[in-house]
């Protein structure tokens, strides 16, 4: 079972991400966080074993995405989670500040719910790779 964290204040988007995972041919535990202050408190509790993957919204309240990320990095027990920003912005300098600060992936999230369960099930590929294996990039599903 893959264990998957979702940091976002958007209800619906939130929704949408829980039903696409639903859908897929993956089994998954999901646990949600409403904003960055409370993603950091559940790691922080579950930790060890780390999720497979955080998928981290950057512009959230209490604290944004960006500064999650860079908590993430800087702390021993946190610094392999496999991190995928999961935003509406597609700015390029947003995203690589993103990559500056150490995440693994970068998803605009989709326009589609078809196009978000694909999305998922590409990413979610990626959480059977070693920390070492990973590369920065981007992800886009057509």
């Amino acid at each position: 079972m893959k264990k998957i964290i979702l940091a976002d204040d958007d209800s619906d988007d939130c929704e949408l991400f829980e039903d696409a995972l639903q859908e897929l041919n993956v089994k998954t535990q999901l646990t949600i966080s409403k904003d960055g202050v409370e993603l950091m408190s559940t790691l922080d509790q579950i930790v060890p074993p780390p999720p497979d993957a955080v998928f981290i919204d950057l512009n959230m309240s209490r604290k944004n995405g960006y500064e999650c990320l860079n908590e993430i990095r800087n702390n021993e027990k946190l610094k392999d989670i496999m991190v995928v920003i999961f935003s509406t912005t597609n700015n390029r300098t947003a995203i690589e500040k993103t990559f500056s600060l150490g995440a693994n992936y970068f998803v605009c999230k989709p326009r589609s719910f078809e196009l978000l369960k694909k999305t998922l099930e590409k990413v979610l590929h990626f959480t059977q790779l070693a920390p070492n294996e990973r590369k920065q990039q981007i992800i886009e599903v057509f």
